[in-house]
């Protein structure tokens, strides 16, 4: 997915850079290497094991980062899920008949909805891997991402179907909802804001960006794979009236190595950067202002707050 294709576009706009891969399993974790290496064959890439969704894992591999580093210049939170989407057929037939079917097919706005479940850490599941786990490994990575000669740089995959509509400050896990994708990815946005209020001044800046609609894994659970490749005309058409069709994972990455190049001060914190692609395939990036209030902000990130001290409190003996 968008992963693998940003490992191998950073690398071709400098193979000087060390990249550390993150997957959930060892076998996916070298495989990936192995992909990296064969277009890339002197680059220097080693991997690590974690799980976002379980805070054991996520605790584990700080620590091993923390052994293994002396400082991180860039971190790409690019994990995540969305378990049992459904399609919402009845409401995109309403949305054709309303004129609205465009923006449903840009969004997801109303057409789609996933079944969450708790974790074994007894957090919802879309939230503990899109969010909560991210926001743990950045608080325990603190000592290398900040006060460093150089900037350090987190870079957040959100989407366009992070929605303040699907998010609530009283439900944050999104555990009365169905749309805990959209959920988490506004909980996203809203964090990026926070982070960048509380840790510009150590050097440490934050970044939201939106790859489009990109074919991969997580796309083809939405829908069966030969339904997908029978709609594939009809995307590359849609992609002449919709930029931010994608379609492919290189050009889904597209803002991700745009945030690589840029100075970090330079950056609006209120802004994320849609990866876009022309109807004839040329890939660019467009800013957009963030649709979030700035006070819902700093409570959610409060509770974060919260809810991290309340969880660490199992796990002591994985702290420094």
């Amino acid at each position: 997915g968008v992963g693998l294709a940003l490992c191998r576009r950073l690398l071709e706009e400098d193979g000087r850079i060390h990249l550390c891969i993150a997957c959930r399993n060892v076998q996916k974790s070298e495989a990936t290497r192995d992909l990296i290496l064969a277009t890339h064959p002197a680059a220097r890439v080693s991997t690590v094991e974690v799980d976002l969704g379980n805070l054991v894992s996520v605790l584990r591999v700080a620590r091993e980062l923390r052994c293994r580093f002396q400082r991180l210049d860039f971190v790409y939170l690019n994990a995540g899920i969305m378990p049992n989407p459904h399609v919402n057929f009845k409401a995109l037939w309403h949305g054709l008949l309303t004129g609205k079917v465009l923006h449903m097919l840009t969004t997801a706005e109303g057409i789609m909805t996933q079944t969450d479940r708790l974790n074994g850490d007894g957090l919802q599941e879309v939230f503990a891997t899109n969010l909560f786990g991210h926001f743990i490994l950045v608080r325990q990575l603190e000592c290398l991402l900040c006060g460093n000669e150089k900037p350090s740089r987190l870079i957040w995959t959100s989407s366009s179907n992070a929605r303040e509509s699907a998010f609530s400050l009283s439900d944050y896990q999104h555990a009365k909802g169905r749309e805990s994708y959209s959920s988490s990815k506004y909980a996203t946005d809203l964090t990026s804001v926070v982070l960048n209020r509380k840790f510009n001044k150590q050097g440490l800046y934050s970044s939201v960006v939106c790859p489009g609609l990109v074919m991969s894994n997580m796309t083809y659970r939405i829908l069966p794979v030969f339904l997908w490749k029978l709609l594939m005309p009809i995307m590359w058409l849609i992609r002449f009236f919709a930029k931010t069709y994608t379609l492919t994972p290189y050009n889904g990455a597209e803002a991700h190595v745009w945030l690589f190049k840029q100075k970090p001060e330079h950056l609006d914190a209120l802004v994320k950067y849609h990866s876009c692609t022309s109807g004839l395939g040329k890939s660019y990036v467009e800013p957009r202002k963030l649709d979030v209030d700035e006070e819902t902000a700093e409570k959610f990130y409060q509770k974060l707050l919260e809810l991290e001290k309340e969880t660490l409190e199992r796990y002591s003996d994985l702290l420094d």
